[in-house]
């Protein structure tokens, strides 16, 4: 079931009756509105006069319903979600630390040579040269040794944006980086989700290590899915005349994100629906049933 993406901008008090969020506005602006609570995926909070009541929290996380806070930026910053995501966690865990390094190498071996893959689709959807791409992709070695992954980006990122003049992808740079950062934290937060509905822990990741960094799984998975913000993003670009700022209007089309459509396995589905196949096929290498993860694959709706 696809579920619905909550963004809240103004403040707000948000409580539970009947089963459902029951969201009220403060100095009676606006009627209170109900919404079904297995109806709902992930709720974004960004305004700071934002209240949520105990009980509310705790039938969320029942619903596995992912509550993601913002900072001062409003960018993403924390995410909501239960300590048991799964009947088999323990197990589950168990397979995860187990890993052995030579497995972990093969896993992000596939996952980048899946990402410079996407790119590539990604550029020939939009008519740029993808030639370097394509070959990148089949030559990723066991742990990516020779860094295709950073050559690729550097590549990627300079050709689809080719049209934004001085633009380079950093975190702090131009825009559109603001736009890639805000699309690349709610994927982070789908991410994580599917991890722990699967059983996985988010933070101790097949390459990202960061000791600093409590989602250093959920980093490496969601590599070839960062093509879906990259074409939002990119779509952005070419229609409004100015992105400057995050106004609510790009922000709605960013959070679109658990819902677009992927195609994965050779089916079509909604991203949030995609991840959680991948993160289940992760689970299977890790427990020695398959040696496959399934990413998706790039094909344009353009």
């Amino acid at each position: 079931m696809v579920k619905r993406t909550l963004f809240f901008s103004n403040p707000a008090y948000l409580s539970t009756k009947n089963e459902q969020l029951l969201v009220s506005f403060p100095e009676d602006i606006k009627l209170p509105v109900t919404i079904p609570i297995e109806d709902l995926g992930y709720i974004v909070l960004e305004h700071p006069q934002i209240t949520l009541t105990n009980g509310l929290m705790g039938k969320l996380i029942e619903n596995k319903t992912a509550v993601i806070t913002c900072d001062k930026q409003h960018l993403p910053n924390a995410i909501l979600q239960p300590l048991t995501g799964h009947s088999e966690q323990t197990e589950r865990y168990r397979h995860q630390l187990n890993a052995s390094v030579p497995l972990k190498k093969n896993l992000w071996q596939q996952t980048i040579s899946v990402k410079i893959a996407n790119q590539a689709h990604h550029l020939s959807a939009r008519g740029k040269d993808s030639k370097k791409l394509k070959r990148w992709a089949t030559e990723v070695k066991s742990g990516d040794v020779e860094n295709h992954e950073a050559i690729a980006a550097a590549f990627y990122f300079q050709s689809l944006f080719n049209h934004v003049p001085d633009f380079s992808r950093n975190q702090k740079g131009i825009a559109p980086n603001g736009l890639l950062n805000y699309g690349y934290a709610i994927l982070r937060a789908v991410t994580a989700r599917a991890l722990i509905s699967s059983g996985l822990l988010p933070s101790v990741g097949i390459f990202h290590s960061n000791k600093y960094n409590a989602f250093c799984l959920s980093d490496d998975v969601m590599e070839p899915y960062r093509i879906y913000v990259d074409a939002l993003v990119y779509d952005i670009t070419n229609k409004y005349h100015s992105y400057e700022d995050l106004t609510q209007e790009l922000k709605t089309i960013l959070l679109t994100i658990p819902v677009v459509d992927v195609v994965i396995d050779g089916k079509r589905s909604p991203l949030m629906v995609a991840m959680s196949r991948t993160t289940n096929s992760l689970y299977e290498c890790y427990a020695g049933i398959s040696r496959k993860i399934l990413y998706p694959v790039f094909e344009t709706n353009f």
